[in-house]
């Protein structure tokens, strides 16, 4: 794991990162408009004037700092741009650290370089305690946590395998460790370890690989009753493996196979371009409607494909993200994802695959210059 130390030759960038890193340290959280909205713009300035991509970017959108007046204006950049250009809001000789979204051989990958891992850390620990572990004792470790995924040591440009690193260091307690080495999931070994647990077990992980765990219970004609209290946490990626699953049916089997019930079973959503993540409601608000919801220093908006306006309650749209901990890059994003509000939170529809190809075009016309990657 590498340090999460770094010194910006920046004063206002690194008074930017203080604030919102004092924020992500809160034990409360509030979710406060106005101070979400002052951050955002600080940054939003920082970000137009460090990131000569993201202003040619913005001004061809007629968004400048002195124009842009809440959080709702500044310009997201589709995912896809990611593929194409380094977005960095620093000097590139500061990078720590480059995660690489997940692609096939022949694909381009998109990229999110980072000159420092502090607040990526400071999002994800919080977070994950709320939704995840939300009755885990302060101070205390959670026992037999596996993660479904190849160690930080292993995958080095994965920000999935970061976060499970991270996690791993600050949360696990006895029990606890990685399940995918070699590339191959060790589902034999988990299996054996997971009927002789006596505590509560946490398995976090793709959804292909907890689709490799079933199946290997089912090669055994074996499933098993993990003891009370367990969860899953599963975070997608489906992508490029030949084979579909749907949501529904990998909880169902889930359920089946190990005794996790359905309601304890929670998707965590998130992408390599982030430095925070959304997960279901689903342990942490158990009588309202299941929902993906963020933490406070994060905040959601549904936008027509169309026109890029805001979608009526209820009505489907892209997923815009906007993420304070994005300090590196660029806080707006717009993902390749429909979605629909749901009361103070979203569920996610589906993947427009037309949305990735759009991003990278606009990308290509209004963002690459002779600086780029």
């Amino acid at each position: 794991m590498k340090s999460n130390d770094t010194i910006h030759g920046d004063p206002a960038r690194q008074a930017l990162d203080e604030a919102i890193v004092a924020w992500m340290a809160e034990e409360e959280w509030r979710d406060e408009e106005e101070r979400f909205n002052e951050l955002a713009l600080r940054l939003f300035a920082h970000q137009f004037e460090h990131c000569d991509p993201y202003q040619r970017f913005c001004l061809r959108r007629g968004a400048t700092p002195n124009r842009v007046e809440t959080w709702r204006d500044i310009p997201p950049v589709p995912t896809g741009a990611f593929k194409e250009i380094a977005l960095r809001s620093f000097a590139s000789e500061r990078t720590v650290q480059t995660f690489r979204t997940s692609g096939t051989s022949t694909e381009r990958r998109g990229e999110l370089h980072l000159d420092t891992l502090r607040l990526y850390e400071a999002s994800l620990v919080p977070s994950f305690r709320r939704f995840v572990l939300p009755d885990l004792e302060a101070g205390r470790r959670a026992p037999n946590l596996r993660f479904l995924a190849s160690s930080p040591m292993e995958a080095p440009d994965s920000s999935l395998s970061y976060m499970f690193g991270h996690l791993c260091e600050r949360l696990a307690g006895s029990g606890s460790g990685f399940d995918v080495i070699g590339g191959e999931l060790h589902a034999d070994a988990l299996i054996d370890r997971m009927a002789e647990a006596s505590d509560s077990v946490t398995l976090c992980g793709t959804a292909f690989a907890f689709v490799h765990l079933c199946d290997a219970l089912s090669a055994r004609n074996t499933s098993l009753q993990l003891p009370e209290g367990s969860r899953a946490m599963e975070t997608g990626g489906f992508k490029g493996q030949g084979r579909n699953v749907s949501r529904d049916d990998l909880h169902t089997a889930l359920e089946n196979r190990l005794g996790i019930p359905i309601e304890r079973i929670v998707n965590q959503y998130g992408m390599t371009e982030l430095g925070s993540q959304f997960h279901d409601s689903s342990l942490r608000d158990r009588e309202r409607p299941r929902r993906k919801l963020g933490p406070p220093w994060t905040r959601v908006l549904i936008v027509d494909p169309d026109t890029g306006r805001p979608s009526p309650p209820g009505q489907p749209g892209y997923i815009v993200i906007f993420d304070l901990a994005n300090t590196s890059s660029v806080l707006a994003i717009q993902t390749a994802d429909l979605g629909r509000g749901i009361e103070n939170g979203f569920e996610i529809i589906g993947r427009d695959p037309e949305a990735e190809a759009r991003g990278c075009s606009i990308a290509a016309d209004e963002l690459l210059s002779d600086n780029a990657r």
